[in-house]
C-alpha cells in the first residue's frame, strides 16, 4: 500500500463537474493498493496515519496529531503510485492491484478513518477526478507499507 500525505487547509474533490466530497484542515490522501496489500496492511496505515504528528503545537513544533487538531481527511484512490517507470517511456501498472480487491479494500480503509475521524470523506473509485487543495506548508510524506512494516508485513 502506497500513500501520498499532504497536510491541507482544506481539499476537494470533483467527478463530471460536481463536487462529491469536501474537507478542511486535515490530510489529503492519495491511496495505491497493491495484489498483496490485505485489512492487516490497512489497519496498521490507518493507525500509522492518525498517529503522526505533523500538526504545529502552541510553539511552533509538529507534535500534534490529527485528532489533536480535530482534523478532517479525504481518501482518493490512486493505481497509478503502482507505476513502474523503470523501462521504456510508458509506464506499466502491473504492480496495482486488481480493480475488484483495491475497491474493496479502499472501501475498507475509508470506513476504518471513519471509525477513528469524525469527518471523512472520499473520492470516487476508478472515476477520472479532479482534485484542489490548500497544501499546509506544504507538508508531503510518503508512505509505503513495504517500507514501515517489512516485506513479510
Amino acid at each position: 500500500m502506497r500513500v501520498v500525505l499532504q497536510r491541507v487547509q482544506k481539499a476537494w474533490v470533483s467527478v463530471e463537474g460536481q463536487e462529491i466530497g469536501r474537507i478542511e484542515k486535515g490530510f489529503l490522501l492519495f491511496l495505491g493498493i497493491s495484489d498483496r496489500d490485505e485489512e492487516k496492511i490497512a489497519d496498521r496505515m490507518i493507525d500509522k496515519i492518525c498517529k503522526l504528528r505533523i500538526f504545529e503545537d502552541e510553539n511552533g513544533k509538529t507534535n500534534l496529531s490529527l485528532a489533536d487538531v480535530e482534523g478532517q481527511v479525504l481518501v482518493i484512490s490512486q493505481f497509478t503510485l503502482y507505476a513502474d517507470c523503470h523501462k521504456g517511456n510508458r509506464p506499466s501498472f502491473i504492480g496495482a492491484g486488481a480493480p475488484d480487491k483495491a475497491n474493496a479494500l479502499y472501501e475498507y480503509l475509508v470506513e476504518g478513518f471513519g471509525k477513528r475521524i469524525p469527518v471523512v470523506r472520499h473520492g470516487s473509485f476508478g472515476a477520472d477526478m479532479k482534485v484542489s487543495l490548500i497544501n499546509d506548508g506544504p507538508f508531503t510524506l510518503v508512505l509505503d507499507s513495504d517500507e514501515l512494516f517489512g516485506a513479510g508485513r
